[in-house]
């Protein structure tokens, strides 16, 4: 049925937990990313989003940001993806990401987003 609501685990071992689904699709949980992350300073970090209602499109399309909780940078990652659902019944979450990190004057800005 494709709820974002539970956990779940990236092929890089990133773990995101999502709180269950208010009546408007918007959720909050927290995230953290695995060792392939390389970021040992990373703490569990929190995450909002939505979905798009599951009894409108069986396959909804969603997106959350996460805030990362740094010791020592300030970065936000924004994710947007799709929920599917194969012929077994299992789900999957397909998402492309956009990290952005704070950058000290305009002219660092070009490197600050990947």
């Amino acid at each position: 049925q494709c709820l974002l609501s539970g956990s779940w685990r990236s092929d890089t071992s990133c773990r995101m937990v999502v709180s269950t689904l208010d009546k408007d699709n918007r959720f909050s949980g927290f995230y953290l990313p695995g060792p392939a992350a390389g970021y040992s300073e990373l703490l569990t970090s929190p995450l909002e989003g939505s979905q798009q209602d599951t009894g409108l499109v069986p396959q909804p399309t969603f997106s959350f940001t996460v805030n990362w909780r740094l010791r020592e940078a300030a970065r936000t990652t924004v994710f947007l993806g799709q929920c599917y659902v194969d012929t077994n019944g299992e789900e999957t979450l397909h998402a492309l990401w956009l990290l952005r990190e704070a950058s000290n004057t305009p002219a660092e800005d070009w490197k600050a987003t990947r």
